[in-house]
């Protein structure tokens, strides 16, 4: 099967707009087969372990029929990265048109931290706020820290990942004083078993992308096991890994939260385009083009080999 999809291997490089914790390119690799493109974009310092479900849930993505539907356009957050600029972070909301919620990424430096998602809010008085801390924070500083927004900006919606450990976060959970929702992501994604994770008074929220945690119907099993309300996020891939993103959103029955699916903004360029109304992303709009995009021989060579390495190992 891997062989056959192969045969139609493209690697295309797409840039970002702003440095997004420190990507500044994404290089991209798609497989066409019987159900359509698949994805596989593990980021290039990921070691070929760690790029196995990305493998498969492009296999599955290319020769699995998608599941069923419980919607057709899924309701979307704006993400903001790092952004200090005023003028940038306006630039940016304004092309997730009409969104209602928006995670901003924090977690390096509290005051440009708070000011950042000062502005956000300030931009959309109305709308919920996300931050996302990818695990930086320990419980000291995730304590001190999230009584500063809370004094600054009020509740948030959740905060994604504040510390990297799932004890951690039961402790932070434990000696907070301020109504907070804990998204659980790293702890989940770059578990060796996701279902073993003991996620009982540690976190409120599932996130769930579809390449790192290996398909679809992977995806759907982690969520049913652990009963939490998810959240459907990207891992900032192409227009075609969003869209495998937006079907396992709109496989799920209960999605009572935004979807971080609307990344397509961070890129400069991109095989398609997911526009975004009143804050919400049709499934099935896109008409992949790949012309123009393609890599060096060398780097298709590069990408060719990391995939039949890490098709070894499935």
């Amino acid at each position: 099967m891997l062989d056959d999809l192969l045969a139609t291997l493209r690697v295309i490089t797409l840039p970002t707009r702003t440095n997004f914790r420190g990507v500044t390119y994404r290089e991209v690799a798609l497989m066409q087969g019987p159900q359509g493109w698949g994805e596989f974009s593990p980021f290039l310092e990921y070691d070929d372990n760690e790029c196995r479900p990305w493998l498969a849930s492009a296999i599955e993505a290319a020769t699995v029929a998608r599941p069923a539907r419980y919607r057709d356009e899924i309701s979307i957050n704006g993400t903001i990265p790092e952004l200090n600029d005023k003028k940038e972070i306006e630039e940016l909301m304004r092309t997730y048109a009409g969104a209602k919620t928006f995670k901003v990424k924090v977690g390096r430096n509290l005051n440009e931290d708070v000011i950042r998602v000062a502005r956000v809010f300030s931009n959309a008085p109305k709308a919920s706020i996300r931050v996302d801390v990818n695990g930086l924070w320990s419980v000291d500083e995730a304590l001190t820290n999230l009584y500063a927004y809370y004094e600054e900006i009020g509740p948030l919606e959740y905060v994604e990942q504040p510390c990297a450990t799932v004890e951690e976060l039961r402790e932070l959970k434990a000696k907070i004083k301020i109504p907070l929702r804990i998204a659980a992501d790293e702890i989940i994604r770059k578990a060796a078993d996701p279902f073993a994770v003991d996620l009982t008074g540690a976190a409120d929220v599932l996130m769930l992308k579809v390449q790192p945690l290996g398909g679809i119907k992977r995806s759907l099993e982690i969520a049913a096991h652990h009963g939490l309300p998810v959240v459907v996020s990207s891992a900032l891939e192409s227009a075609i890994g969003i869209e495998y993103g937006l079907d396992l959103a709109a496989s799920i029955k209960e999605l009572t939260f935004d979807c971080g699916l609307a990344t397509g903004s961070l890129l400069a360029s991109d095989v398609a385009e997911h526009k975004i109304i009143d804050g919400k992303i049709a499934l099935g709009q896109i008409s992949p083009q790949l012309d123009g995009l393609d890599v060096s021989a060398e780097r298709y060579e590069w990408w060719k080999n990391r995939i039949m390495r890490v098709g070894a190992l499935l």
